[in-house]
């Protein structure tokens, strides 16, 4: 009997023995992750804390620390040439935010009752948006309204780049975007709600004013708040579409910096910084909260 015992617990001692090193190796190959992990996320944000940091610096050269102060907050925000292009930012966006949005949204409703061949074929235009490079799309729409222009001066008209353009690309830019967020929506909303309504003989207008769109607002908001700090940020579509006296406060920002940075621009930075993740989170909050509350817009608008 303990002869029988003893060959039944050779295998498994020989199998702990083996799960040892097994074991190991799989602790050090999880190590390894988080350690480059780790670093990428350093060399990601180590440089924005830098930059943050900096702008409180009292003393004119970037890299001599002078001691705290916000004496840089105060020259860069009391300068007109910060402020002229701050202000066509904020149009810009505000701008971009309302077309977007609004054909946005409009955009997925339609989409969601279209046909599915109908749906695939705008995904792909939508996808395609999304990831072809911001650049190629600059050049397309310049090269694209270069041609319009030209067309309409041959009729009388003369049109040139300036806000307008600026709006116009940014909104080609930020509708896909807008789209996904509110698409996402769409397919969490609660249908039995709308099907409610209609049993209920409401008209289509009011199915949409009262239960829809209470359903769909947090992530129009969102989407919202995304096209909002995107259009901010962007530099590049912004350098191609502008005209004489649309700079944009990134235009301005990139401009300043091939002279050196100083602490104004850190300045600056930190203030369009924290502006676009307040909107962001912001955005992922209610994201978030509408998928934990699906009933709670719809509860609210009955």
């Amino acid at each position: 009997m303990s002869a029988a015992v003893a060959r039944a617990d050779r295998p498994t001692v020989g199998r702990a023995a083996g799960a040892r090193p097994t074991r190991r190796r799989f602790d050090l190959v999880e190590a390894y992750l988080r350690a480059h992990g780790t670093l990428a996320y350093l060399f990601l944000y180590v440089p924005i804390v830098i930059v943050v940091v900096y702008s409180f610096n009292d003393s004119r050269y970037v890299l001599s620390w002078g001691g705290v102060s916000l004496r840089w907050y105060q020259a860069a925000w009391t300068d007109p040439q910060v402020l002229n292009p701050l202000k066509t930012s904020l149009i810009v966006a505000a701008l971009n935010m309302v077309i977007a949005t609004s054909l946005g949204t409009l955009a997925a409703l339609a989409i969601g009752r279209a046909p599915r061949w109908v749906r695939v074929g705008f995904d792909a235009l939508i996808y395609t948006a999304l990831i072809v490079p911001e650049v190629v799309i600059a050049l397309a729409s310049l090269l694209f309204l270069n041609a319009a222009f030209g067309a309409l001066q041959g009729i009388g008209l003369r049109v040139s780049f300036g806000i307008p353009t600026i709006v116009a690309g940014h909104v080609l830019w930020n509708l896909s975007l807008v789209i996904l967020v509110v698409r996402a929506r769409i397919a969490g909303m609660d249908r039995s709600l709308i099907e409610a309504s209609s049993d209920l003989f409401a008209s289509p207008w009011r199915t949409f004013t009262q239960v829809t769109l209470p359903q769909l607002a947090p992530a129009i908001i969102a989407g919202a708040l995304l096209s909002f700090t995107f259009s901010m940020d962007d530099v590049v579509l912004s350098t191609f579409l502008s005209g004489v006296g649309s700079t944009t406060l990134p235009m301005r920002v990139f401009s300043m910096i091939r002279f050196g940075v100083t602490p104004a621009v850190n300045a600056i930075s930190t203030v369009m910084l924290a502006l676009t993740l307040i909107a962001i989170l912001l955005s992922q909050w209610l994201v978030r909260r509408a998928g934990r509350h699906p009933d709670a817009a719809g509860g609210a608008a009955g």
